[in-house]
C-alpha cells in the first residue's frame, strides 16, 4: 500500500488533504512542524513525501537537504505559495520531483503524484521487467517499436503526440487520464488550465481512431478526463 508522509502546518488544509489522499487509498502520516516533519522522514519509509515550505521550525528546504545528507532518497513534492521562479529553481536543484504553487485544485495534486509514483516505480523496477513492445485493445494494435498503430488492419497516420497519447492511454487503459497527467506525460509540461492543448489532441486523435470505426475506444469521463477502454 502506498505510504505519504504530509507536512503542512495549516490544520485545515493538512486534513482536507490527507482525508483526500487516504480516500484514494494511501496511509497518510501528517506532522505540522519542521522538525517532527524531519524525524519521521528520517525515521520512516515512505513512497513520496509532500512538503509544505514555509513551516514552523524548519522549513521544506532544510528538510530537504537533511534527508538527502543522510542518505533518504524519497520521491519530494513542494506545496508552496511562493510562485518565484528562482523558488522553484532552488526546489528542483535540491532534489525535489515537482512542485506544486497554492492555491491548487485537489485533483492536480492528486495527479502530480500519482505520476510521481509511477515514475519512481518504474525506475525501481528497473531491466527487470520489460515492457511490452505490442499492445492491443478490441481491433486497435499499437506497435511501439515500429511506431505503428492500425485498427481493423488499417494503417492510421499518427502525428508523433498522437501517437503519444495513444500509447499513453492503451497503456493505461481501462483507467481515467486527468488532462494533468496527459500534459505531464506527452508534452512534459504542467498543465495550465487556461490553455486546451489536451482538448484539441484529443478531438484529432478521435477523428482518425474512432470516427471510421463502429466500435468508440477513445471515451471522455466529463470533468476528470479521457480513458482507452471497450464500452457495451
Amino acid at each position: 500500500m502506498t505510504k505519504l508522509l504530509l507536512v503542512e502546518d495549516q490544520a485545515t488544509a493538512a486534513a482536507y488533504l490527507s482525508q483526500g489522499l487516504k480516500e484514494e487509498g494511501m496511509v497518510v502520516d501528517v506532522a505540522h512542524t519542521g522538525p517532527d516533519g524531519l524525524h519521521l522522514l528520517l525515521t520512516a519509509e515512505y513512497d513520496l513525501a509532500i512538503l509544505d515550505v514555509m513551516l514552523p521550525g524548519l522549513d521544506g528546504w532544510a528538510i530537504l537537504e537533511t534527508a538527502r545528507r543522510a542518505q533518504r532518497r524519497t520521491p519530494v513534492l513542494f506545496l508552496t505559495a511562493r510562485d518565484a521562479v528562482d523558488d522553484r529553481v532552488r526546489g528542483l536543484e535540491l532534489g525535489a520531483e515537482d512542485y506544486l504553487v497554492k492555491p491548487f485544485a485537489f485533483a492536480e495534486l492528486l495527479a502530480r503524484v500519482r505520476v510521481i509514483l509511477r515514475r519512481n516505480a518504474s525506475a525501481a523496477q528497473g531491466q527487470g521487467q520489460a515492457e511490452p513492445t505490442i499492445y492491443e485493445l478490441a481491433d486497435l494494435r499499437l506497435d511501439l517499436l515500429k511506431h505503428r498503430a492500425t485498427r481493423a488492419g488499417e494503417r492510421l497516420d499518427l502525428t508523433p503526440k498522437e501517437f503519444a497519447l495513444v500509447s499513453l492511454l492503451i497503456r493505461r487503459a481501462g483507467e481515467v487520464q486527468s488532462r494533468t497527467v496527459i500534459a505531464d506525460q506527452v508534452w512534459e509540461m504542467n498543465f495550465d488550465s487556461e490553455t486546451n492543448v489536451v482538448e484539441v489532441a484529443v478531438r484529432r486523435l478521435r477523428t482518425k481512431l474512432d470516427d471510421p470505426y463502429p466500435v468508440k475506444l477513445l471515451h471522455t469521463v466529463r470533468g476528470v478526463g479521457y480513458v482507452l477502454e471497450i464500452r457495451a
